[in-house]
């Protein structure tokens, strides 16, 4: 389902104050909804939505802060935001292939993506509702190619 989740068009996005903007050159390697407790800590909420892109589909205006630190699997884990703001942008880090997470909330038009799975849900909150009739993975599914 790579790419069908995301629309086929160029889509942009950027922080909630604009000084950093970026457009993503589509398709997707995939879109889901991450429960991990990395994710909890790091929106205040109980999941957040991602998109994976290779680094390379990932235009950037602007250059974001960064803040990194250990990730369930034992590796680093890089947060990009907008020092101005705050506004959450991508995450990247020790991951397997070169690809990096955007989060849909960050863009201009997130209905633009839909979620294809939801992972991490050894850490969803009780309180927390995702989509049932999504696949629903314990912590990663295989990584994209």
């Amino acid at each position: 389902m790579t790419g069908e989740a995301m629309a086929s068009q160029p889509m942009e996005g950027g922080c909630l104050c604009g000084d950093i903007r970026y457009t993503i050159t589509p398709p997707a390697l995939f879109v889901s909804q991450c429960c991990c407790r990395d994710c909890q800590k790091a929106t205040g909420t109980g999941h957040t939505t991602i998109i994976g892109i290779h680094k390379s589909q990932l235009a950037m205006d602007g250059t974001p802060a960064t803040y990194t630190n250990t990730g369930d699997t034992g590796g680093r884990v890089t947060r990009h935001f907008c020092g101005r703001c705050g506004g959450r942008l991508y995450t990247s880090g020790d991951l397997p292939g070169d690809y990096i997470m955007v989060q849909a909330g960050s863009l201009d038009d997130p209905g633009q993506v839909s979620p294809q799975d939801v992972i991490y849900v050894k850490d969803k909150p009780h309180w927390d509702k995702v989509d049932n009739t999504l696949p629903q993975y314990a912590e990663l599914p295989p990584p994209p190619v």
